[in-house]
């Protein structure tokens, strides 16, 4: 679920290779359409949100779009293959409406490693930035939550690749840490999920110095309900470089 995938769009810069941590298929993946609200940590509804998700034989596509009141629009679609290990193929990322600060458009082909981002300045003209990074076999955009729902969670893997924009495409690393179990309920049954804290971890000079002048993306929580079959329970985290911390949760219908 959880580009995901999107996770997050920060703007960092990497001094240092990353150590690559594959994913091993735990659980395969399949047909889904999952209803999801986007609100801010007090409550207010922010934006409804879909998920959906489609396989055809080892090969997964999921799209995750949320429609904000002032018709803004976040979308998200990421292709990427589940056989023994995941492994994404594409990532499409859009941002546009006055909700976010500059709309843009980011292209991921893993494979060969290019990145394109496509993004309106400050005077409104389109700009167009391209990079290119070696290849890693646990690129998380579009699949965080996938893959998180297919870690140990008493033994998690240390961290995440990813690529940002803000505006440059830039591989990042997101380092994982967990806090526990906690207890939730759906009507009167208590549940547990295992709580994961995500840090962007920027490298280098910039990184030393990234809390001390404010640019130090805030920590991104996600909670996976603890069961033999797990399944995403929320997720606290920014969609955009300098954006708030909005709360996404699963929506139940009304009649």
């Amino acid at each position: 679920m959880l580009r995901f995938g999107t996770l997050v769009a920060v703007a960092v810069t990497l001094a240092r290779p990353i150590a690559a941590e594959p994913v091993t298929v735990r659980h395969l993946e399949g047909l889904v359409h999952g209803f999801l609200t986007l609100r801010d940590l007090e409550g207010k509804l922010v934006a409804d949100g879909d998920l959906v998700q489609t396989a055809k034989g080892r090969r997964v596509t999921t799209s995750l779009t949320f429609r904000f009141k002032d018709g803004s629009v976040h979308e998200e679609t990421a292709v990427w293959s589940e056989d023994r290990l995941f492994r994404l193929i594409s990532d499409h990322l859009v941002q546009k409406g006055p909700t976010f600060p500059h709309n843009i458009d980011l292209t991921i082909d893993a494979a060969s490693g290019n990145a394109r981002v496509s993004y309106a300045d400050g005077d409104g003209k389109t700009k167009t930035e391209s990079e290119h990074f070696k290849s890693s076999p646990d690129l998380a955009n579009g699949l965080v939550l996938t893959m998180l729902k297919n870690v140990a969670a008493e033994a998690p893997l240390k961290s995440f690749s990813y690529v940002s924009a803000a505006p440059k495409p830039t591989l990042v690393r997101l380092d994982i840490s967990t806090v526990g179990r906690e207890k939730f309920v759906t009507g009167d049954l208590a549940r547990t999920a295992f709580h994961y804290v995500l840090k962007v971890d920027i490298g280098g000079l910039k990184g030393v110095l990234a809390p001390l002048v404010g640019k130090q993306p805030p920590d991104i929580h996600v909670w996976i309900l603890d069961d033999k079959a797990p399944a995403f329970v929320k997720a606290e985290l920014p969609l955009y470089f300098g954006g708030p911390v909005w709360r996404i949760e699963l929506a139940s219908p009304k009649w």
